[in-house]
C-alpha cells in the first residue's frame, strides 16, 4: 500500500487530495495567515502516508461499494441504501482517523460531520452513489491533517514562555 494507491482509490469515488487540501485550509487559515494549500496537501499526505488510516479507508470505502452492488446482507444493505441516521458506525471508523491527531481533530471532525464542506457535501448529497462511509472518512482525513497543521503551527503563542521555571 502506498500513498499514490489511496490517491488512486479515492479519484475513483470522486474525490482529490485537492478537494480535501482545500477543507484543510479553511479550517486551519484562521489560525494561521502564513498557511499555504500546499502545506495542507502536503498535511493530507502525511496522514494518508499511516497504515491505520488506508486501513480505515479501505474498510469504509469496501462497504459503500458492496452496498452499491447490493451484496451486503439485510438488514446492512437497507440501512447503507437510506444513509440511516441512527447507524453511526460511519462516524465511529472516521474516528478513528482522528484520534491519531487529539481533541484538535476531534472537534474539527464534529464541525466538519455537521457542516459539511466542499467535497464532503458533495458526497453527502449524491444520491447516484452510496458514500455512507466515504463522505465521514473524508471529514476524518480533512479534520486529522488540520489538527497536524495546528500541532505544528510555529506562530501560535508560546504559553509556556511566559511561565519557565528556571
Amino acid at each position: 500500500m502506498t500513498e499514490q494507491h489511496m490517491i488512486q482509490l479515492l479519484q475513483k469515488r470522486g474525490v482529490s487530495v485537492e478537494q480535501v487540501s482545500e477543507i484543510v485550509y479553511k479550517l486551519q487559515k484562521p489560525y494561521n495567515d502564513q498557511l499555504t494549500l500546499e502545506e495542507c496537501a502536503d498535511s493530507v499526505m502525511a496522514v494518508l502516508s499511516k497504515r491505520e488510516v488506508q486501513y480505515t479507508l479501505y474498510t469504509g470505502i469496501a462497504l459503500d461499494e458492496l452496498a452499491e452492488k447490493k451484496m451486503l446482507p439485510e438488514p446492512l444493505q437497507s440501512i447503507l441504501e437510506v444513509d440511516e441516521p441512527l447507524y453511526g458506525v460511519d462516524e465511529t471508523l472516521a474516528l478513528g482517523i482522528v484520534h491519531v491527531y487529539g481533541m484538535i481533530g476531534l472537534t474539527s471532525f464534529g464541525y466538519l460531520d455537521k457542516e459539511k464542506i466542499g467535497i464532503i457535501r458533495a458526497l453527502n448529497d449524491d444520491r447516484s452513489s452510496v458514500h455512507v462511509f466515504l463522505d465521514d472518512l473524508i471529514c476524518g482525513l480533512a479534520a486529522a491533517a488540520s489538527a497536524r497543521i495546528a500541532h505544528q503551527n510555529e506562530h501560535a503563542p508560546d504559553y509556556s514562555a511566559k511561565h519557565r521555571l528556571d
